[in-house]
């Protein structure tokens, strides 16, 4: 069995967690199997399921709480560990890439970086993106991106060829999205949505997922459909101000916080339109979900990697266009014949049926362990 160490901050639901958990569940564990090395001591929502599968879960101390204790932990981890034969670390951006120096230091042969995301947040966390870019050659055997833009972004000044790349496609069980009416009619009397047309989003409450302006376009909606509700899937540090936001525009009682949620694929059969107007995006696999649903989607042009768009039924939005451009846009469809009926060849075709692309997953890291081992 050849071990992984997957490396990211913590196992809550988000995008690059969701992915990892899709990629778990359907690799063959008696070949490869997976452990994680996260930045917290708090519980997690995905670690029992981790633990039920045949995982590990190291705590890394985090190096701005105690370098010293940090180091000594990483060190730790690969010395009582050495059956460990590749790390995989997962990264936003290059501020943070200690879990393949730790890995080389100890004589890891694989080690691999997986670039997530397009843009940093903050000044210091571009400059250390930009330091790190210059040495992250001298760490890294092979290079993963989730689309394009996340590849030139996070390659694109070092001396690794962001064209070189490997594409992992951000993959989900598609069966699990599939429109089902009894659901949507379960999932609208649960939420008491009844009669309503519902708006979605899913994302961390953060500057990334530009709520603000998803409510200036929800404002818009609302003004011409009585019948409007957003609902947010979620938490992040933003729930406050955004709350306030709301409350300032007295759309307390259209706007429905949910928080996080295991069952985003039942929330979704409740929605009838999707809306995602982030800043920055790796790839955005809840627009891959939202399109398995069967709903309209509209993205940020600038925002959304071209890749995220597998059917016809997602629609890209200057970011500088208005907020009455989106509600124009999202209107339009209110007054359309819902139809949430969906080809799931189109979806495995683009890539993105998680069976597939956990099983070419799988055989990248028994091929690369062969290769490392000859």
């Amino acid at each position: 069995m050849i071990r992984v160490l997957q490396v990211i901050g913590s196992m809550n639901r988000g995008g690059i967690e969701t992915f990892l958990m899709n990629i778990y569940r359907n690799i063959d564990r008696n070949k490869v199997q997976f452990d994680f090395a996260v930045h917290t001591q708090k519980k997690c929502a995905y670690d029992d399921e981790i633990l039920d599968l045949g995982g590990r879960i190291f705590r890394i101390t985090p190096r701005g709480k105690n370098i010293s204790r940090h180091n000594e932990d990483w060190n730790k981890l690969f010395k009582d560990h050495p059956e460990i034969q590749i790390v995989h670390q997962h990264v936003a951006s290059l501020t943070y890439i200690n879990g393949l120096k730790f890995a080389k230091k100890n004589k890891v042969k694989s080690r691999i970086i997986h670039a997530h995301n397009t843009q940093s947040e903050g000044k210091l966390h571009y400059l250390m993106h930009l330091i790190n870019g210059k040495r992250i050659h001298k760490y890294v055997t092979d290079y993963f991106s989730c689309s394009l833009m996340a590849s030139d972004w996070l390659y694109g000044r070092t001396k690794l060829d962001s064209r070189n790349a490997k594409i992992v496609n951000n993959a989900i069980d598609v069966k699990k999205f599939l429109f089902d009416n009894d659901k949507r009619r379960k999932a609208r009397e649960e939420l008491c949505l009844e009669g309503d047309f519902v708006i979605g989003h899913v994302g961390r409450l953060a500057n990334q997922k530009n709520h603000l302006f998803l409510i200036d376009i929800f404002e818009k909606v609302s003004h011409r459909l009585g019948n409007a509700k957003l609902i947010l899937v979620g938490q992040g540090p933003l729930k406050q101000s955004i709350a306030d936001y709301i409350n300032k525009k007295g759309l307390n009682d259209k706007v429905k916080f949910l928080g996080n949620r295991p069952d985003v694929n039942d929330i979704m059969q409740a929605m009838d339109v999707f809306v995602f107007p982030s800043f920055h995006e790796g790839l955005g696999i809840v627009l891959i979900e939202a399109q398995a649903s069967g709903l309209k989607c509209f993205a940020s042009k600038e925002g959304v990697p071209s890749e995220a768009k597998i059917t016809d039924s997602l629609r890209f939005i200057s970011l500088e266009s208005p907020a009455d451009i989106w509600a124009d846009n999202i209107v339009e469809t209110s007054y359309e014949k819902a139809v949430r009926d969906i080809d799931t060849d189109i979806i495995k075709e683009a890539g993105y049926e998680i069976t597939n692309e956990a099983l070419s997953l799988q055989n990248f890291y028994c091929e690369t362990v062969m290769m490392k081992n000859k």
